[in-house]
């Protein structure tokens, strides 16, 4: 009997673990498909950083030169003044 009973035990414990190693495996796949994708949105996260980087640096430059371009037309414009006051006054 005790026999017939250990058997049945180690039976239920064999039929309990191939039971749950499926879930365990698809678990484990899940896990793994997800890691890749967040790596893959992590990725994906530097590569958009870095273009919005050197676009921000592009902006950057442009906007320097349309300030030199600013100070070029007030001394320009400047000038102009000058020249029309000077022309005035003779």
């Amino acid at each position: 009997m005790k026999k017939v009973a250990g058997f049945i035990g180690i039976l239920s414990i064999v039929g309990l673990l191939a039971g749950c190693s499926g879930d365990v495996t698809q678990a484990t796949q899940k896990a793994e498909a997800d890691a890749q994708r967040a790596s893959t949105a992590a990725s994906n996260a530097e590569n958009s950083a870095s273009q919005a980087a050197a676009a921000a640096q592009h902006a950057q430059q442009n906007a320097n030169a349309a300030e030199d371009s600013a100070r070029a037309a007030n001394d320009a414009a400047d000038r102009v003044e000058a020249a029309f006051r000077a022309s005035v006054t003779k």
